[in-house]
């Protein structure tokens, strides 16, 4: 299984991710929205922006090791952002750098960031969808 991540020439490099993901393999998976509940349904970090980035990219990558995958498997990440506005980028990035140094990855795939006015449950302010490929 190969994934290339790709910054082109003449767009934008982005320290959170690349631009391009070009995977070869043969079982696609997709993940159904990961927020910032713990096993037992409890949110974790309400209120807290960077916690709930967190728990929700650690959600990733326990449905993502369930099926033999981890974040180095993962070709794009849809991020649903509750109120999103740009000064949250740092919260958002330490919330994923706090996840990436407790799973031992750099998450580095194509992200696609949505803002939205809420999600499931009122106090949840991220959801994170990953979609991966392995052998």
């Amino acid at each position: 299984m190969a994934i290339t991540l790709v910054n082109p020439e003449g767009l934008t490099k982005v320290d959170l991710y690349r631009q391009v993901s070009v995977a070869t393999g043969s079982k696609l998976i997709y993940l159904a929205g990961q927020v910032a509940w713990d096993a037992d349904g409890v949110t974790v970090g309400e209120g807290d922006f960077a916690a709930q980035v967190e728990q929700s990219y650690l959600n990733v990558g326990t449905a993502l090791a369930e099926v033999g995958a981890s974040f180095d498997n993962v070709v794009k990440l849809t991020v649903y952002l509750v109120d999103w506005t740009p000064d949250k980028m740092p919260l958002f990035a330490e919330g994923v750098a706090r996840a990436a140094a407790k799973l031992g990855v750099t998450p580095a795939a194509p992200l696609t960031g949505v803002g939205v006015a809420a999600l499931a449950a009122p106090d949840l302010l991220v959801e994170v969808e990953a979609t991966a490929i392995i052998d």
